[in-house]
């Protein structure tokens, strides 16, 4: 069943869907090297990304997927990880987040780009039924290309889900 938002399915410009959200890293959130787990670098790339994509829904949202994540520089514990993130397109009832990831020396104040990643977020009413989204308003020529490439990528994920069924299909006995 899909829902309709009503009044809340105005569009938005990607900028009332920009999130910003930081954390130190603790020493509970280290491994033995002191650097930032990549299990938590992710949880915070979902909370980041999730903001994003409930400003946009005004509901519910679940994360559908999330692509490749490189982990290009370390977190150290007493660093700041800094995280941006906006939804780049909106499909019928799911939408494209990116999420931006920074490492910040709070000493130095040297700033180091760690991490990016595209999560798939898809919008739910409080019984659980999908939510026709508003559409999303790019606005600026970097908000305009994101939107394009973002059509690109879902082809891609969309190709690579039906290939998995494809082989689950095959292999069963």
């Amino acid at each position: 069943m899909l829902v309709d938002t009503g009044d809340a399915g105005r569009p938005r410009t990607v900028r009332e869907t920009q999130s910003d959200y930081a954390e130190v890293c603790l020493p509970n959130d280290a491994n033995l090297l002191g650097n930032m787990l990549g299990g938590h670098v992710m949880h915070l790339v979902d909370l980041c990304g999730a903001i994003a994509a409930m400003r946009h829904a005004r509901c519910t949202v679940v994360t559908a997927a999330i692509d490749q994540m490189t982990f290009l520089h370390p977190i150290h514990i007493g660093e700041l990880v800094r995280l941006k993130s906006q939804v780049n397109r909106v499909f019928r009832t799911s939408m494209e987040v990116g999420v931006k990831v920074w490492v910040e020396n709070l000493q130095s104040g040297e700033l180091k780009h760690t991490s990016s990643a595209y999560l798939t977020f898809v919008a739910l009413d409080r019984a659980g039924n999908r939510v026709i989204l508003p559409p999303i308003v790019p606005e600026s020529e970097d908000e305009k290309r994101r939107y394009e490439e973002a059509a690109e990528r879902r082809a891609y994920r969309l190709a690579f889900k039906d290939r998995t069924r494809e082989e689950q299909t095959i292999s069963r006995p």
